[in-house]
Protein backbone atom coordinates (compact mmCIF):
# COMPACT_ATOMS: atom_id res chain seq x y z
CA UNK A 1 0.00 0.00 0.00
CA UNK A 2 1.21 3.38 -0.95
CA UNK A 3 2.19 6.11 1.45
CA UNK A 4 -0.32 8.74 2.34
CA UNK A 5 0.03 11.08 -0.03
CA UNK A 6 -2.45 13.59 2.40
CA UNK A 7 -0.60 16.88 1.71
CA UNK A 8 0.14 17.03 -1.92
CA UNK A 9 -1.52 19.23 -4.21
CA UNK A 10 -4.64 18.53 -5.89
CA UNK A 11 -5.71 19.69 -9.24
CA UNK A 12 -8.80 22.00 -9.91
CA UNK A 13 -10.43 19.74 -12.66
CA UNK A 14 -10.17 16.04 -13.23
CA UNK A 15 -7.70 15.00 -16.27
CA UNK A 16 -9.23 13.17 -19.40
CA UNK A 17 -7.10 10.16 -18.26
CA UNK A 18 -9.35 11.11 -14.56
CA UNK A 19 -10.60 7.36 -14.31
CA UNK A 20 -14.57 7.35 -13.46
CA UNK A 21 -16.80 5.94 -10.38
CA UNK A 22 -17.64 2.57 -12.17
CA UNK A 23 -14.14 2.02 -13.57
CA UNK A 24 -12.67 2.72 -9.48
CA UNK A 25 -15.11 0.65 -8.70
CA UNK A 26 -14.23 -1.92 -10.53
CA UNK A 27 -10.93 -2.52 -9.19
CA UNK A 28 -10.22 -4.49 -6.17
CA UNK A 29 -10.97 -2.55 -2.98
CA UNK A 30 -8.41 -4.21 -0.01
CA UNK A 31 -9.99 -6.97 1.52
CA UNK A 32 -11.70 -6.61 4.47
CA UNK A 33 -10.11 -9.58 5.53
CA UNK A 34 -6.75 -7.54 5.60
CA UNK A 35 -7.90 -5.07 7.76
CA UNK A 36 -8.24 -6.48 11.05
CA UNK A 37 -8.47 -3.17 13.34
CA UNK A 38 -9.42 0.40 13.35
CA UNK A 39 -6.38 1.67 13.22
CA UNK A 40 -5.77 -0.18 9.87
CA UNK A 41 -8.66 0.97 8.75
CA UNK A 42 -7.47 4.51 8.61
CA UNK A 43 -4.23 3.68 7.78
CA UNK A 44 -5.86 2.19 4.55
CA UNK A 45 -8.50 4.91 3.65
CA UNK A 46 -5.54 7.72 3.51
CA UNK A 47 -4.99 5.89 0.07
CA UNK A 48 -8.68 5.48 -0.67
CA UNK A 49 -8.93 5.83 -4.66
CA UNK A 50 -12.52 3.89 -4.41
CA UNK A 51 -14.16 6.95 -6.01
CA UNK A 52 -12.83 9.91 -7.87
CA UNK A 53 -13.28 12.28 -4.90
CA UNK A 54 -9.99 11.66 -3.52
CA UNK A 55 -8.63 13.48 -6.79
CA UNK A 56 -9.32 16.65 -5.13
CA UNK A 57 -9.64 16.98 -1.65
CA UNK A 58 -6.77 17.68 0.37
CA UNK A 59 -6.80 14.28 2.42
CA UNK A 60 -8.99 11.26 3.55
CA UNK A 61 -11.21 12.65 6.77
CA UNK A 62 -11.69 9.37 8.22
CA UNK A 63 -13.90 9.21 11.92
CA UNK A 64 -12.50 10.26 15.03
CA UNK A 65 -13.94 9.16 19.05
CA UNK A 66 -13.21 5.87 21.17
CA UNK A 67 -12.89 2.44 20.35
CA UNK A 68 -15.62 1.62 22.70
CA UNK A 69 -17.93 4.84 21.43
CA UNK A 70 -21.64 3.84 22.71
CA UNK A 71 -22.80 6.29 20.13
CA UNK A 72 -21.53 7.00 16.26
CA UNK A 73 -22.49 10.13 14.74
CA UNK A 74 -22.81 9.84 10.75
CA UNK A 75 -22.30 12.63 8.77
CA UNK A 76 -22.70 13.33 4.92
CA UNK A 77 -19.04 14.21 4.33
CA UNK A 78 -15.93 16.37 5.69
CA UNK A 79 -16.45 20.25 4.74
CA UNK A 80 -14.18 22.49 3.63
CA UNK A 81 -12.14 22.96 7.00
CA UNK A 82 -12.94 19.15 7.74
CA UNK A 83 -10.79 18.56 4.38
CA UNK A 84 -8.03 21.15 5.83
CA UNK A 85 -7.63 19.72 8.93
CA UNK A 86 -8.14 15.99 8.24
CA UNK A 87 -10.31 16.06 11.50
CA UNK A 88 -14.58 15.21 11.12
CA UNK A 89 -17.01 17.91 12.85
CA UNK A 90 -14.57 20.63 13.11
CA UNK A 91 -16.71 23.20 11.13
CA UNK A 92 -19.67 25.07 11.99
CA UNK A 93 -22.00 22.04 11.66
CA UNK A 94 -19.95 20.32 14.04
CA UNK A 95 -20.10 23.40 16.81
CA UNK A 96 -23.62 22.73 16.02
CA UNK A 97 -23.80 19.16 16.97
CA UNK A 98 -21.04 19.70 19.86
CA UNK A 99 -23.65 22.62 21.26
CA UNK A 100 -26.70 19.89 21.06
CA UNK A 101 -25.03 16.83 22.40
CA UNK A 102 -23.73 18.80 25.30
CA UNK A 103 -26.90 20.40 26.05
CA UNK A 104 -28.85 16.68 26.17
CA UNK A 105 -26.49 15.36 28.19
CA UNK A 106 -24.73 12.49 26.30
CA UNK A 107 -21.43 11.85 26.84
CA UNK A 108 -19.58 13.20 24.02
CA UNK A 109 -16.33 11.24 25.10
CA UNK A 110 -18.12 8.13 24.29
CA UNK A 111 -19.07 9.37 21.35
CA UNK A 112 -17.56 8.52 17.50
CA UNK A 113 -18.31 10.80 14.73
CA UNK A 114 -17.70 10.06 11.17
CA UNK A 115 -19.21 10.55 7.71
CA UNK A 116 -20.36 8.19 5.03
CA UNK A 117 -18.17 9.92 2.36
CA UNK A 118 -14.60 10.64 3.82
CA UNK A 119 -13.74 13.38 0.44
CA UNK A 120 -14.81 16.61 0.41
CA UNK A 121 -16.86 17.11 -3.08
CA UNK A 122 -17.33 20.78 -4.08
CA UNK A 123 -16.88 23.34 -7.12
CA UNK A 124 -13.92 26.17 -6.91
CA UNK A 125 -15.48 29.43 -7.27
CA UNK A 126 -12.89 31.65 -7.21
CA UNK A 127 -11.06 31.23 -3.85
CA UNK A 128 -13.85 29.12 -2.80
CA UNK A 129 -14.97 26.09 -2.63
CA UNK A 130 -18.86 25.36 -2.87
CA UNK A 131 -19.88 21.95 -1.39
CA UNK A 132 -21.93 19.42 -3.65
CA UNK A 133 -23.65 16.66 -2.33
CA UNK A 134 -22.29 13.08 -2.88
CA UNK A 135 -24.15 10.91 -5.53
CA UNK A 136 -24.86 7.20 -5.31
CA UNK A 137 -22.25 5.62 -6.78
CA UNK A 138 -19.54 7.92 -4.28
CA UNK A 139 -22.20 7.00 -1.09
CA UNK A 140 -21.83 3.20 -2.17
CA UNK A 141 -17.95 3.25 -2.83
CA UNK A 142 -17.31 4.80 0.41
CA UNK A 143 -19.95 2.52 2.87
CA UNK A 144 -16.87 -0.31 2.85
CA UNK A 145 -15.17 2.47 5.25
CA UNK A 146 -18.10 3.06 6.91
CA UNK A 147 -19.08 -0.51 7.66
CA UNK A 148 -16.14 -1.37 8.74
CA UNK A 149 -16.00 1.71 11.39
CA UNK A 150 -19.22 0.24 12.17
CA UNK A 151 -17.84 -3.00 12.58
CA UNK A 152 -15.14 -2.50 14.79
CA UNK A 153 -16.67 -0.08 17.12
CA UNK A 154 -19.53 -1.50 17.86
CA UNK A 155 -21.72 0.81 18.79
CA UNK A 156 -24.84 0.86 20.69
CA UNK A 157 -26.41 3.69 19.02
CA UNK A 158 -26.33 5.06 15.19
CA UNK A 159 -27.23 8.52 14.12
CA UNK A 160 -27.76 9.14 10.70
CA UNK A 161 -27.37 13.00 10.47
CA UNK A 162 -29.19 13.76 7.02
CA UNK A 163 -29.77 12.20 3.86
CA UNK A 164 -27.18 11.11 2.72
CA UNK A 165 -25.90 9.41 5.80
CA UNK A 166 -29.60 7.77 5.95
CA UNK A 167 -29.37 6.41 2.70
CA UNK A 168 -25.53 5.21 3.02
CA UNK A 169 -26.72 3.13 6.63
CA UNK A 170 -30.30 1.74 4.93
CA UNK A 171 -29.40 1.41 1.47
CA UNK A 172 -32.12 3.85 0.18
CA UNK A 173 -33.04 6.60 -0.65
CA UNK A 174 -35.42 8.13 2.76
CA UNK A 175 -37.13 11.06 3.95
CA UNK A 176 -35.89 12.58 6.86
CA UNK A 177 -39.49 13.31 7.92
CA UNK A 178 -40.76 10.39 7.65
CA UNK A 179 -38.16 8.40 9.87
CA UNK A 180 -36.94 10.87 12.51
CA UNK A 181 -38.16 10.08 16.19
CA UNK A 182 -38.63 6.36 14.90
CA UNK A 183 -35.61 4.26 16.08
CA UNK A 184 -34.65 1.39 13.84
CA UNK A 185 -33.18 -2.08 14.60
CA UNK A 186 -30.62 -2.91 12.88
CA UNK A 187 -29.36 -6.50 12.11
CA UNK A 188 -25.93 -6.13 14.12
CA UNK A 189 -28.06 -5.22 17.29
CA UNK A 190 -27.47 -1.30 16.97
CA UNK A 191 -30.24 1.15 17.16
CA UNK A 192 -30.35 3.30 14.35
CA UNK A 193 -32.05 7.04 14.86
CA UNK A 194 -32.53 9.49 11.78
CA UNK A 195 -31.93 13.37 12.22
CA UNK A 196 -31.39 16.43 10.46
CA UNK A 197 -27.81 17.33 9.67
CA UNK A 198 -26.58 20.25 11.59
CA UNK A 199 -25.53 22.13 8.74
CA UNK A 200 -28.81 22.79 7.59
CA UNK A 201 -29.90 24.13 10.44
CA UNK A 202 -27.06 26.94 9.32
CA UNK A 203 -28.66 27.54 6.30
CA UNK A 204 -31.76 28.32 7.86
CA UNK A 205 -32.43 31.81 7.34
CA UNK A 206 -35.15 33.44 9.46
CA UNK A 207 -34.22 33.46 13.56
CA UNK A 208 -37.67 32.11 14.66
CA UNK A 209 -37.53 28.86 12.04
CA UNK A 210 -33.86 28.62 12.93
CA UNK A 211 -34.90 27.87 16.91
CA UNK A 212 -37.73 26.07 16.21
CA UNK A 213 -35.46 23.76 14.15
CA UNK A 214 -32.78 23.60 16.68
CA UNK A 215 -35.68 22.92 19.62
CA UNK A 216 -36.48 19.39 17.30
CA UNK A 217 -32.60 18.70 16.54
CA UNK A 218 -32.16 18.75 20.39
CA UNK A 219 -35.22 16.56 20.56
CA UNK A 220 -34.07 14.13 18.53
CA UNK A 221 -30.69 14.02 20.51
CA UNK A 222 -32.71 13.66 23.73
CA UNK A 223 -34.41 10.27 22.17
CA UNK A 224 -30.57 9.48 21.28
CA UNK A 225 -29.57 9.66 25.27
CA UNK A 226 -32.61 7.54 26.42
CA UNK A 227 -32.06 5.14 24.23
CA UNK A 228 -28.31 4.49 25.41
CA UNK A 229 -27.85 1.53 27.88
CA UNK A 230 -26.98 2.33 31.18
CA UNK A 231 -23.53 1.29 32.46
Amino acid sequence: MRPSQATRPRPQRCSRTSKTSRQIMAEPPPAETEITSLSQAREAARSCTRCPLYEHATQTVFGEGPRDALVMFVGEQPGDKEDLAGKPFVGPAGKVLDEAVEKTGIDRHRVYVTNAVKHFKFVPRGKRRLHQRPDGGEIQACKFWLELEIAFIKPKIIVALGATAARSLLGKTVTIGKLRGAPIKRGDGATLFVANHPSYLLRIRDKTDQARERARFEEDLSMVRSAIPAP
